[in-house]
């Protein structure tokens, strides 16, 4: 198949940038020191490619992901970076023989844990995110608790996630190092060899933490690019232009296949003005002129949750289709 011949919108992955990606995040952090964070692509062919380069921990979003990923075969080392109230379908994996680990940062979850068959847990430590994760000081109280309940403590995690578009790299050290030096803390109070943070913004400055969770390197986004990363843009949402005026033309690529939550997609050679369910709509006076029918590639400014919008992940080269891959960690049942 061409790419010329796919039903857009259609979600593409670039071979060759995705190639660069997974093997310079893997020289930078090889093996045990990058647990990559599935979230970013949902699939669990992807993932293969992440365990061929020598990563056998993962990090996970949802009960889903980690279902997904077991069923996949790989499961020997699964994180669910969040807290649940009901991990009874986690506790089943951990009976099959599947390595499940959850985020903990309360008694209830604590609880929930030990309740559903759970058997290790991490406390979740809160170093700036006002998200999950308990303050700094009652990580030992936290830990004392899970194991009091027969859970194994492997460590603690942090996500510095206000910090990933810091975009001066110095501040972003500074302020990295900030938050680990909490968690770092919490870490010396529970014991427990994971010190697990970080994301795709902060991998090239977080030297405390010894296991990283970054997943939007993989594809990349343009909000991430304009940090200056070694990685390259590898995901595009395919479109076709459907209707041209003097000055605008019109994609068939909106809301509904893209997400705006870190700003604007970007079209090369041309700028956007906005998205609509159904569309986007961007500049042409001054530029080449677009005819209808026109296939374009937008550039989506946040990745993890445009790949939630699709059903199937093209991998291109060029004008070919090389494989057609499911995403098949979306969803929640």
């Amino acid at each position: 198949m061409l790419v010329n011949e796919l039903q857009t919108p259609a979600l593409l992955i670039e071979q060759t940038a995705l190639r660069h990606n997974l093997d310079t995040m893997t020289a930078a952090l090889p093996g045990a020191r990058l647990r990559p964070h599935v979230k970013a692509h949902k699939c669990t062919s992807l993932a293969r490619l992440q365990y061929a380069n020598g990563h056998r921990g993962f990090t996970c979003a949802t009960i889903r992901e980690v279902e997904a990923m077991a069923a996949a075969g790989l499961g020997e080392d699964l994180l669910l970076a969040n807290e649940v109230l009901d991990t009874r379908r986690l506790g089943r994996l951990v009976e099959d023989g599947h390595r499940v680990t959850v985020a903990v940062d309360s008694a209830a979850t604590i609880e929930a844990a030990a309740d559903g068959g759970i058997r290790e847990v991490l406390i979740d430590v809160n170093v700036g995110l006002p998200r999950c994760g308990c303050p700094p000081g009652e990580a030992g109280r936290l830990a004392g608790l899970a194991r009091r309940a027969g859970l194994v403590v492997r460590g603690v995690m942090g996500y510095e996630g206000h910090l990933m578009l810091v975009q001066k790299e110095e501040e972003r050290r500074e302020r990295t190092e900030h938050a680990m030096t909490q968690l770092l803390a919490a870490s010396a109070d529970i014991g427990g060899e994971l010190i697990s943070a970080g994301g795709t913004g902060t991998c090239t400055v977080n030297t405390w933490a010894n296991e990283i969770q970054a997943g939007s390197y993989a594809l990349m986004d343009t909000a991430y690019q304009e940090l200056g990363q070694p990685f390259k843009l590898a995901l595009s949402v395919l479109g076709r232009v459907i209707s041209v005026a003097s000055d605008w033309a019109v994609v068939d690529v909106g809301l509904k296949a893209l997400s705006l939550d870190h700003g604007l997609p970007r079209i090369d050679g041309t700028e956007v003005w906005f998205c609509s369910d159904e569309h986007t709509t961007f500049r042409t006076e001054g530029m080449p002129r677009r005819s209808v029918g026109d296939l374009v590639r937008v550039q989506p400014a946040h990745v993890d949750p445009t790949v939630a919008l699709h059903d199937t992940i093209y991998l291109v080269d060029g004008p070919k289709v090389l494989e057609q891959w499911p995403v098949d960690m979306r969803g929640w049942r």
